[in-house]
């Protein structure tokens, strides 16, 4: 069944605040269908874009919605047109369902402001860009603003900080909602990090070595990448790189300075963590990832530590 997405428009809107996030969740497929609403059939975007097509605000919104408040060139103006007023008072009236958890939120930098103005964030906890901070605190002087963090959840209100931040919060939830497997295949499209929470450091083993030009050990990694829970054998993956096994070795040390075993390892690892953060047992994390077993699950994960 799939998850109805509302991106809520207005003039000014911040393009990556929208499209970013629009882009990852229809990268996931049918998983997520993607509407457009606002006061106005069309609006300039802050890089001189017009969007079209788009709907009116409906009255309610269907059970288990995603709706998504993006960010705007200048919150200062933007959030006090006559367009913003409208929106304001279109969410008040969704505030019910919010309250009761029907309805999830998602704001994207400024997009706090909107949702602060609207009476979404009181007592709650909550992010924005750093530019837009202060502002913030004053929209909403009963909030818990937390500065310098990629996203902040409080129970089914979401709040990112500046523009590529919709992108983490977008990879998150489809993690939360399809699982850590669709959302690191999504991520591997994209080309990005994969951070799994709003603490997380901005690493992931999926990009980290890939700051180099060499075309079999991209060959490789592409085939890790893509099955890691596979039983691959060291042979099977200087075949899918057109190289010998021992020149497959001598390049990941050369242009990488790990092992070709240490490397699927460090994705293994990837995919059980997430599995295991979404609360399922470390058996199942660790054969869904490849592991043999627990054991060599937990082995790994020392080796990395240490």
């Amino acid at each position: 069944m799939s998850i109805d997405v509302w991106f809520v428009m207005l003039p000014g809107v911040l393009s990556l605040d929208m499209t970013g996030p629009a882009e990852t969740f229809a990268l996931a497929g049918d998983a997520f269908r993607l509407h457009y609403i606002g006061p106005q059939p069309d609006v300039a975007t802050s890089i001189g874009l017009t969007m079209s097509g788009i709907a009116r605000l409906p009255e309610r919104l269907p059970e288990g919605s995603l709706l998504v408040l993006p960010g705007v060139a200048d919150s200062s103006l933007h959030f006090s047109t006559p367009a913003a007023l409208a929106v304001q008072h279109w969410l008040m009236r969704q505030q019910p369902d919010i309250q009761r958890q029907a309805i999830t939120v998602m704001c994207v930098c400024s997009g706090a402001i909107l949702a602060a103005k609207s009476g979404l964030l009181h007592g709650k906890h909550c992010t924005t860009h750093h530019d837009v901070i202060a502002r913030l605190r004053t929209a909403a002087p009963g909030a818990v603003i937390k500065e310098n963090r990629i996203f902040v959840q409080d129970d089914n209100l979401w709040t990112s900080a500046g523009i590529t931040s919709g992108i983490d919060l977008a990879l998150h939830l489809i993690n939360r909602l399809c699982g850590p497997e669709k959302a690191l295949a999504v991520a591997r499209e994209m080309v990005v990090w994969f951070r799994r929470s709003g603490d997380d450091p901005q690493l992931s083993p999926w990009l980290r070595y890939r700051n180099h030009l060499h075309p079999a050990i991209h060959r490789a990694q592409d085939a890790l990448t893509a099955e890691p829970q596979r039983g691959w054998h060291l042979a099977d993956i200087a075949a899918m790189a057109h190289v010998s096994p021992r020149h497959l070795t001598r390049l990941f040390q050369e242009h990488l300075g790990i092992s070709v075993r240490d490397y699927l390892e460090q994705l293994r690892l990837a995919i059980a963590q997430q599995w295991l953060r979404q609360g399922r047992g470390v058996e199942h994390a660790a054969i869904a990832a490849g592991f043999s077993s627990p054991r060599q699950f937990h082995r790994a994960k020392q080796r990395l530590v240490n």
